[in-house]
């Protein structure tokens, strides 16, 4: 599949993309002294860090975001866009842009380590000389979401730097790319995202941002730097890339406007404030950048076909500096004073939830009151057209999906829909009784639902077989066959994950740490969805795996959690403790004032909602046990017609 080895080198030499980089950040620099953000001397009598710390904050923010974004295109190229050799071995080009990755891994930890020693700096109003040696830097990384956010930058930049020169695989340049994916979203935790009254919707459209962005900008440099190589499968690459960009492209503009539309609050603000005027440059980027993708699709990929590899690389070139000038634009951009900061209120409620404390609840409300889970809304609609996407295949083709399978998918997502943008997901968080209905329907309703649909088998049905044997179907094989998955489905491993989540989160400080933010308690909401999918997935599951249980035992496994998930019911019905407390208390909701007593009812809820998933996963066992009994009444028919035909006698049938 590989092309001609003789390829003359046409990718983009390294003086070229420094070159950019200079151009980006000129671009910063402009942007700066344009929207306001330039440093600037304060009031007298408050602390000035001086123009040294106020200009080289943002530079060293520009390389690190410009760094970090090529880590995690080089990585992307060569994990899923370049092909992969035998047993998934790097060739050539993918191993050129691990080491690229590498080179720009470590600009990345010097330039975010220098960001946390100027943001330190900033904080204070220091020079940066008494900050790097100041004591109070170590609290400053602990005890501050900037601090934590780029001490996690630092961690995994160097993660990559390190692990890079012993990848030799696509699967483990898969996981380099996954650690630079999450280092590219750090910004998203601090800056004008989370200090929106709806921070949730405004960090989860940062956090698509910001990975559209690094698959985009980052992909096409990694595209030009494997050009380089000689013999690299140009054609093929730039293919691939071709498909990924278009979904980049949608993914950025429909981010980028619901982030923008955040900041500034009324379209009168668009033409009315300089944070406006630079969003119509940034939108201007985008459409350039488009028209770019469109050239590309139409001119200079027909011609890789006969062949000619210049005229792509030439455009490319162009769509690279314009891009190093958009993301100096960005930058500049988070420096600059919005017209709108989105905060109506400063109640700590308000602060806390990201939206104001609702009403008193009722039945009405809590059916049909809803707050918009952005991340959990995307999410869905995802998996939703992914499973779409996958039974169409399968339709195409003439094979059949029965129609239980998909009903069961959307059900399963109508459930966390239900529960995390509906009337239970405004009021989950704010009271304790409403927050075990969803816990239960996340952990032993959706769970089930979503198992029975079999989604890994329509995955490994529909998705292409690679002739380089690479691919996400490959991906996922392995993924399904590795240790780490071995080890989580096994029926104790399965089961401790289940039950001990429970008493981990609620009799623990946990749960107080993950409510206090955003984020946080969507990773409990995922644990709980994702720790009961597991557990079902033992039980029940129809997809290829683990080996399971006989019925006899899973039907006794079962019973035994479900006896384990009352007895932890009962015991936070009896619980004096008030969970959470410190985060309810800076709610102070007017209603419901008995922490108590809510308590207690969202203990009785948590009993009595066992009932439902006992009688679902028994019914499913039992009709699943009916099923493997038939299979195999057939299968031994078969085999005593086959020793009849040969004139032999078969064993005795098995009881």
């Amino acid at each position: 599949m590989a092309e001609q080895a003789t390829t003359r080198r046409v990718g983009l030499p390294w003086a070229y993309l420094l070159g950019v980089l200079a151009a980006g950040g000129l671009t910063l620099v402009v942007v700066l002294l344009v929207g306001g953000g330039a440093p600037e001397r304060p009031p007298p009598g408050l602390p000035d860090a001086g123009p040294v710390v106020g200009w080289a904050l943002p530079v060293s923010r520009f390389l690190a975001d410009a760094a970090g974004v090529l880590v995690a295109g080089t990585t992307l190229v060569a994990a899923a866009l370049l092909p992969a050799g035998e047993k998934g071995a790097l060739e050539p080009a993918a191993g050129r842009s691990v080491r690229t990755a590498a080179v720009a891994a470590g600009v990345s930890v010097v330039a975010t380590a220098a960001e946390l020693v100027f943001t330190y700096a900033d904080f204070l109003g220091i020079p940066a000389g008494q900050a790097v040696g100041g004591p109070g830097i170590s609290s400053f990384v602990v005890d501050t979401v900037q601090g934590r956010t780029l001490l996690v930058q630092i961690l995994l930049s160097g993660v990559v730097v390190l692990a890079a020169a012993s990848v030799r695989t696509a699967r483990g340049a898969g996981w380099l790319s996954l650690a630079a994916f999450v280092a590219v979203t750090g910004p998203a935790l601090a800056g004008h995202a989370a200090s929106s009254s709806d921070h949730a919707l405004a960090q989860t459209s940062l956090v698509l941002h910001l990975l559209g962005v690094s698959a985009w900008v980052g992909g096409l440099a990694g595209v030009c730097l494997a050009a380089r190589v000689p013999g690299a499968p140009l054609r093929t690459l730039a293919t691939r890339f071709s498909w990924l960009a278009l979904w980049c492209v949608v993914a950025v503009g429909i981010s980028g406007l619901v982030n923008a539309w955040l900041r500034l609050g009324s379209f009168g603000e668009v033409a009315g404030s300089s944070y406006g005027l630079l969003a119509l440059g940034k939108l201007f980027a985008l459409v350039l950048l488009g028209t770019f993708g469109w050239l590309h699709r139409t001119r200079t990929l027909p011609r890789l076909e006969d062949g000619s590899r210049r005229p792509f690389v030439r455009l490319a070139a162009v769509e690279v500096a314009v891009m190093a000038a958009t993301v100096g634009l960005a930058v500049g951009l988070s420096r600059t004073p919005t017209p709108y900061t989105g905060q109506r209120s400063t109640s700590a409620a308000e602060s806390l939830l990201g939206y104001p404390l609702p009403p008193p609840p009722t039945a009405a409300r809590l059916l049909f009151d809803a707050h918009v889970d952005a991340t959990w809304l995307g999410i869905l609609v995802v998996c939703a057209a992914l499973y779409a996407t996958g039974t169409r295949v399968l339709a195409r083709r003439g094979d059949r999906w029965p129609v239980g399978r998909s009903v069961a998918w959307y059900g399963g997502l109508a459930v966390v829909l239900l529960m995390t943008s509906g009337g239970v997901g405004r009021y989950a968080p704010v009271l304790f009784s409403v927050h075990m209905v969803q816990h239960m329907a996340l952990n032993m309703v959706a769970p089930i639902l979503l198992v029975l649909a079999a989604p890994v088998t329509l995955a490994l049905r529909a998705l292409p077989a690679r002739a380089d044997g690479g691919g996400v179907r490959r991906l996922l094989v392995d993924v399904l066959h590795s240790r780490v998955v071995r080890v989580l489905t096994h029926p104790l491993v399965a089961t401790a994950v289940f039950v001990t989540g429970l008493y981990l989160v609620y009799f623990s400080d946990v749960y107080d740490f993950l409510m206090e933010d955003h984020w946080g308690h969507f990773l409990m909401q995922a644990h709980f969805l994702l720790s009961g999918a597991l557990f079902f997935w033992v039980l029940v599951g129809v997809d290829p795996g683990t080996r399971r249980l006989p019925f006899p035992f899973r039907m006794g496994l079962m019973l035994a959690v479900m006896a384990m998930h009352a007895f932890f019911s009962v015991a936070l019905m009896s619980y004096g403790t008030v969970i959470g407390a410190a985060y309810y208390a800076a709610l102070d909701r007017p209603w419901s004032t008995d922490l108590v007593a809510d308590q207690r009812l969202g203990g009785g809820i948590g009993w009595a909602f066992g009932e439902v998933p006992t009688l679902l996963v028994l019914a499913a066992m039992f009709v699943q046990w009916i099923r493997a009994d038939r299979r195999e009444a057939e299968a031994y028919d078969r085999m005593l017609d086959r020793r009849e035909r040969a004139g032999g006698d078969g064993p005795a049938r098995p009881g």
